[in-house]
């Protein structure tokens, strides 16, 4: 089997989420059926993690195999430019490739991803052009408390307090190392939040509880109590998924053939 890595990007408005649900699309659903209409056999699709109902991607990864070896022993190294052009032909429009790289057979999409990167969007004004990306802000914040506190995050490895409850996984711990608010123009700011590992929910976990900071309702000092008490009910709550997307994962280089 040959292994590849690809990347997508996606408007995860009409999906729930990433992974397949039993009643409900998905974006691992959608390519998985392209993959496997083009490649015509069955074909798993593993993601780099999960994105939230609604939530988006400006970059995606995932891989998946395939039996490079025909029936007669012909070897068949896929053309990843024309696979790429070929899915983006067959998925719908709110689901792009923007390219398949074939990587080592032992590499793994979120296994061997080094760091992940968020990115939160709010509004300060109406608009109806970005009212599906962005989220407005009712009342105003001070993002300098609010930087002040995300500065913090990188002093903590526990994040139970941002978690969704009942989850699978072995280990709340993530290492983040970068999160901050940036301006982009009079009305629009954004959050940028980088990290080994996120999770299910931990980032609009994270923005809610930082806005409690900015909304004076909660001290730096408070805001570090919640992490330690790994207690989600401290917590602020999370905001909407729509101004949510996933922006960028990194990877070793030698991965990659």
């Amino acid at each position: 089997m040959q292994r590849y890595f690809i990347y997508l990007a996606y408007d995860g408005g009409n999906y729930h989420g990433w992974q397949i649900q039993p009643n409900g699309s998905s974006v691992q659903e959608s390519l998985m059926k392209a993959l496997s209409t083009f490649l015509r056999q069955e074909i798993e699709v593993i993601g780099a993690g999960r994105t939230d109902a609604g939530v988006h991607a400006s970059l995606m990864v995932a891989h998946f195999d395939y039996e490079r070896f025909q029936a007669d022993g012909t070897e068949v190294i896929l053309d990843v430019v024309a696979v790429a052009d070929k899915l983006n032909r067959l998925l719908p429009p709110d689901i792009s490739i923007y390219n398949v790289r074939r990587v080592k057979p032992e590499a793994h999409a979120r296994f061997d991803a080094l760091s992940r990167t968020y990115k939160y969007y709010v509004t300060t004004a109406k608009s109806p052009f970005n009212r599906q990306y962005r989220c407005r802000l009712s009342v105003p914040l001070d993002f300098d408390r609010m930087n002040e506190a995300a500065a913090t995050l990188s002093r903590y490895t526990d994040f139970t307090s941002f978690s969704k409850l009942h989850t699978d996984v072995k280990t709340n711990n993530c290492k983040v190392d970068l999160a901050h608010w940036e301006q982009l123009d009079e009305v629009t700011w954004v959050f940028t939040i980088r990290a080994d590992r996120f999770l299910r929910n931990m980032v609009r976990a994270v923005v809610g509880t930082l806005f409690e900071v900015g909304r004076g309702k909660m001290s730096l000092e408070e805001f570090g109590e919640v992490i330690d008490q790994k207690d989600r009910c401290k917590a602020g709550t999370s905001v909407p998924g729509q101004a949510l997307f996933l922006v960028d994962i990194a990877y070793p280089e030698d991965l990659f053939l």
